[in-house]
């Protein structure tokens, strides 16, 4: 058992990831028995989390072809790992109420329309829906009696929809209020000295005005598209190639050869009562990192600027209700001024773990 240990120890060793706690680790699987009944977890060094046949570390494995979830703390990606290295996630068993967690890590590979790319990002958390009418009225309300105000009051066809008709420095200063009203330091902030948050007005804040330990944000362009990814490598969605009206709420078109969907046009469920065709948050299928709607329903705004466009557009992702497949892409960016607001575009928000 110490000789195969150590073999597979350093098959490891080529790995580099950024240094991580146990709880919210990257772990490294390997079936290591004829019988694939023993399985070992590393991490990034080659430490031991745990094996199910290692003396004083323990882990009930159930089957080693389904691997479910088998403890309150260990997540494993669901396909049969039969001679097959595979990462898995050691989740945090205590997220932020409608957040998850994001490993940290790096996601690299060729995106079949954008080449390769290369994903490196820390743990953090972020929302798992879009942020709907009723959570925005819930801050926003409590926000105009402390002293912030916004552009835009937030439109949404019904409370469990996605807010939207919101600007990027609506979105910044709601992040703040969200930050204050749960008793958080808020992570945005006028001056780069970090002495007054940013609570009224349109300021186009930079990276040195953004305290990134503390406080609901924006997620970056970088962990935007991770996130997105949901663990897999090298896809046009969160969950593989093709698009479909099953998979997410967006304008099929029948000239896209990715887009299978039977129906087309506007999503037939959600076509209704006139504009914006949103859906309820929730309504497809979450990606592998519990995330929902990554794909079509609304765009949502990023941090940071659009690429060639730095200082005059900011970025959006993730496609909406009245896009094109192409605009669902995990690997696609739109923009616009910072001011900008459309009835399909939206926004979520990340949360760093703190220092």
């Amino acid at each position: 058992m110490k000789t195969r240990i150590k073999v597979m120890m350093l098959f490891f060793v080529w790995l580099v990831m950024s240094p991580m706690r146990v709880q919210g680790e990257t772990a490294f699987f390997r079936v290591v028995s004829s019988s694939n009944t023993v399985i070992i977890a590393f991490n990034a060094n080659g430490a031991i989390l745990w094996s199910n046949d290692v003396v004083g570390v323990t882990c009930t494995v159930q089957s080693a072809s389904s691997m479910t979830s088998t403890s309150n703390w260990v997540d494993y990606i669901s396909y049969v790992v039969t001679g097959k290295v595979m990462s898995a996630r050691v989740r945090d068993p205590n997220p932020p109420p409608g957040m998850v967690f994001i490993p940290a890590g790096l996601n690299y590979g060729t995106d079949p329309d954008f080449g390769p790319y290369s994903l490196t990002v820390s743990a953090f958390y972020m929302d798992k829906y879009l942020v709907t009418k009723a959570k925005w009225d819930e801050v926003y309300n409590w926000a105009i009696a402390n002293g912030y105000s916004f552009t835009n009051a937030g439109s949404g066809k019904v409370p469990n929809h996605p807010v939207h008709t919101v600007n990027w420095y609506d979105c910044v200063k709601w992040c703040n209020a969200r930050s204050e009203k749960e008793g958080q330091i808020p992570a945005y902030f006028t001056d780069s000295s970090k002495s007054t948050v940013y609570k009224s007005g349109q300021i186009d804040i930079e990276n040195n005005c953004v305290n990134w330990s503390s406080g609901y944000r924006l997620p970056t362009d970088t962990e935007w598209e991770y996130a997105a990814r949901g663990g897999l490598s090298g896809k046009r969605f969160p969950w593989g190639d093709t698009i479909q009206h099953a998979r997410a709420n967006y304008f099929s078109f029948s000239d896209d050869i990715n887009d299978t969907s039977p129906t087309r046009g506007f999503h037939p469920t959600y076509s209704t009562g006139g504009e914006p065709y949103t859906s309820p948050v929730g309504s497809f299928a979450a990606n592998g990192y519990g995330l929902y709607d990554m794909s079509g329903n609304c765009w949502e705004w990023c941090w940071g600027w659009y690429p060639g466009n730095e200082f005059s557009n900011r970025l959006f992702r993730g496609g909406s209700w009245g896009f094109t497949p192409s605009c669902c892409r995990v690997g696609e960016r739109n923009f616009g001024g910072s001011a900008a607001v459309d009835i399909g575009l939206g926004f979520r928000v990340a949360l760093s773990l703190g220092p």
